[in-house]
């Protein structure tokens, strides 16, 4: 069930390695699930107990550690040998009395893998303090240190086998978003629409299934459109009011986000010339991106460019996006903002997401994008622009 080929694994494996040498790190305990899945395959609704990935310098592969139904998913998703997979017995899940991290400790100690330098994801969505707690206590012989997002970055850069499953993803995506324009219409409901959408991301194409998005549809209307992060209700749209439509295509853990706003009927001319100036902010930094620039200086030009027609955005306009798990899709690496001096490499893939929200309204309109050897191209093509309903 290996979404690609062994060397790709190994590749990255190898790649992990590197930096972690780089960072003075001997043992590296991964508890992102995106990261235990790019190091190891691992794929499995189970990150709502604590598991994790080692990587050690000293270790050929890498060790699964996780609750012990999910230890066959490891098995089957996985290209871990046996004697890698470690699972914890029940007893050791949503109890006071002990913690999985204990268990994790006895493995580490196991494999003499407790006297040296072990970097932790601390600011993991899935490490709590309880668990870094249960590691410093049962590791006195380990130092710790915050490993920060080491394996995230190294996924920064996508192979062709990544890239292949994005373009995929984007595929799906343009059939979602063209089932979405369709749906949202006076007197339909805004939670069939929802349906309608996971329906249409789920099934995929003809030649390939999509799987779940990391984060679930966004479909803030009317007022809601003032502020990004909204789900949908049983209301119905209504002519004479927006639809903010944050959307993504998703094919093995890959994911091709994109935004569009739907308005029913005549749009609000504020909401018409900030659709233009949006797209246009957009194609000026589309025009400058190429290897060898900053993320911060593909801000400078979306910021300069809608500056030039009074609009301002204090938020970040873009992230680096690809493989993950709920609640995130993003990478938490890049970030299109002021003070990022990452500088862009080929085949880096980027949501460029310069959503405007202001008191009472608000408007959407991204593109998902992967950095090439001159320049950038969208991943998907749907009509980038305020898109009209009657």
């Amino acid at each position: 069930m290996l979404a690609f080929d062994r060397s790709e694994y190994d590749t990255r494996l190898e790649r992990t390695k590197t930096s972690m040498q780089a960072h003075g790190i001997e043992v590296l305990l991964c508890h992102d699930t995106a990261n235990m899945n790019y190091l190891t395959g691992y794929d499995g609704w189970s990150f709502y107990t604590p598991q994790c990935v080692v990587v050690a310098l000293d270790l050929d592969e890498p060790l699964w550690i996780g609750r012990g139904i999910d230890g066959n998913g490891a098995r089957v998703t996985t290209y871990l040998k046996e004697e890698n997979i470690y699972p914890y017995g029940d007893d050791f899940v949503q109890t006071p009395l002990k913690h999985p991290m204990n268990f994790a400790a006895d493995v580490l100690k196991a494999r003499g893998l407790d006297r040296g330098t072990v970097g932790l994801e601390m600011d993991s969505y899935y490490f709590s303090p309880a668990g870094y707690e249960a590691l410093k206590g049962d590791l006195p012989n380990s130092t710790f240190i915050n490993a920060e997002a080491l394996v995230n970055w190294v996924r920064c850069i996508k192979s062709p086998a990544e890239l292949e499953l994005m373009q995929q993803a984007a595929t799906i995506l343009e059939k979602v978003m063209a089932v979405a324009f369709e749906q949202v219409t006076p007197g339909n409901r805004q939670c069939d629409a929802a349906a309608a959408i996971y329906q249409a991301g789920i099934s995929g194409t003809p030649e390939y299934g999509g799987d779940y998005t990391a984060i679930v549809p966004m479909l803030p209307t009317g007022a809601g459109t003032a502020t990004p992060h909204l789900t949908w209700s049983d209301e119905v749209f209504k002519k004479g009011e927006a639809t903010i439509l944050e959307l993504a295509g998703c094919r093995k853990r890959y994911h091709c986000p994109q935004a569009r706003t739907v308005f029913i009927g005549k749009p609000p001319k504020k909401l018409a010339n900030a659709a233009s100036w949006v797209v246009e902010g957009i194609e000026a930094a589309f025009d400058f991106i190429k290897p060898g620039v900053t993320a911060e200086e593909v801000e400078r030009v979306w910021r300069d460019t809608i500056a030039k027609h009074g609009l301002i955005k204090e938020s970040r306009c873009g992230y680096s996006t690809g493989l993950n798990y709920p609640p995130d899709w993003g990478e938490h690496t890049i970030s299109l903002r002021p003070g990022d001096t990452t500088v862009l490499q080929p085949n880096m893939t980027i949501h460029f997401m310069p959503g405007i929200w202001m008191d009472d309204w608000g408007i959407e309109i991204s593109e998902c994008f992967r950095v090439t050897e001159t320049g950038c191209e969208p991943l998907a093509n749907t009509p980038r622009e305020l898109i009209l309903k009657d």
